[in-house]
């Protein structure tokens, strides 16, 4: 049984107009542009997409922009995540409302988390919001991380637990949570958050990523999804080459959103490189950084 979501899903950025306003008339570009490539899903008010810099009900305008572009051409997979659980519930059952095909959420982020209260946080979202959930690991921003044995009690107990997005640099992590929650749910999609572990991630079993790059680059991932698919292992192994590269791009800028962004002034999208303080435009230099990076993989 293949797993509800699989394939290349897209952390949208949100693009902003000068006055920090959400630029929906650059939304709509991007997410035709990601549709037309073939994306097989997209995943708005996300971490990539400045989700903490948005009010909720933004979030729920920005979701809803989304939905009328998207045509129900591609999945989307919106992020509910917030500071406290009750909020994360009441953004379910709005985006529910909205006709999405998911959600996504993470840990609260402030204070830490024991096992008894991040199953808590999860099973009343499980409880209370009726869609397929993927329960998002991202511990360097939460600093709340998920072990693999809560994933296994979720979805275990949780036919609408529907999957797990895994943004956290183990290999090791990974196998042990695909070797211990496949063989309950082979429904259960598994997929990296990390553009250049989407092949490890397939070859141990997953499902595909919600990567980052794909935001401009999504070829490269749909092209090495596709040659794993048809056993094309040296094929995709060249695509995972050009990702390892163009993940690069993240050790010179600031954060993800402004290196997303930067990439799209750099091709002349219609984007603007703008993200809400405290998030800052990249300077000429670190911007000349990336400039070489996608140069050479052949993307400028």
């Amino acid at each position: 049984m293949q797993a509800k979501f699989y394939g290349v899903i897209v952390p949208m950025i949100t693009p902003f107009n000068d006055d920090y306003s959400v630029d929906f008339n650059a939304i709509e570009w991007l997410v035709n542009m990601l549709v037309s490539k073939g994306v097989h899903g997209i995943f708005p008010y996300s971490t990539t997409g400045e989700f903490v810099h948005l009010k909720p009900e933004e979030g729920v305008k920005l979701v809803e922009k989304v939905l009328e572009f998207a045509r129900g051409k591609t999945k989307i997979i919106p992020g509910i995540s917030a500071n406290t659980t009750l909020i994360s519930i009441e953004l379910g059952q709005r985006m529910c409302d909205l006709g999405v095909d998911g959600v996504i959420v993470t840990p609260p982020y402030f204070f830490k988390l024991n096992d008894a209260t991040m199953y808590e946080h999860f099973s009343m979202i499980a409880e209370k919001v009726d869609l397929p959930i993927i329960v998002y690991n991202i511990p360097a921003a939460t600093g709340n991380p998920i072990p693999v044995h809560i994933y296994e009690k979720l979805a275990s107990e949780y036919n609408n637990i529907a999957g797990a997005k895994i943004t956290y640099d183990s290999t090791a992590y990974m196998r042990n949570l695909i070797t211990t929650i496949k063989p309950l749910r082979k429904d259960f999609a598994i997929l990296t958050g990390l553009d250049d572990h989407l092949l490890n991630t397939l070859i141990l079993g997953g499902d595909g990523g919600i990567m980052a790059c794909a935001n401009f680059a999504p070829e490269i991932h749909l092209n090495l999804y596709k040659a794993f698919n048809e056993g094309k292992i040296s094929e995709a192994i060249e695509w995972h080459k050009k990702l390892a590269q163009l993940t690069q791009i993240y050790n010179f800028a600031t954060s993800f959103p402004s290196a997303i962004k930067t990439v799209f002034k750099l091709l002349k999208a219609p984007i603007k490189p703008i993200s809400r303080p405290p998030l800052l435009q990249e300077p000429p230099e670190i911007e000349m950084k990336i400039r070489e990076i996608l140069q050479k993989v052949g993307i400028l």
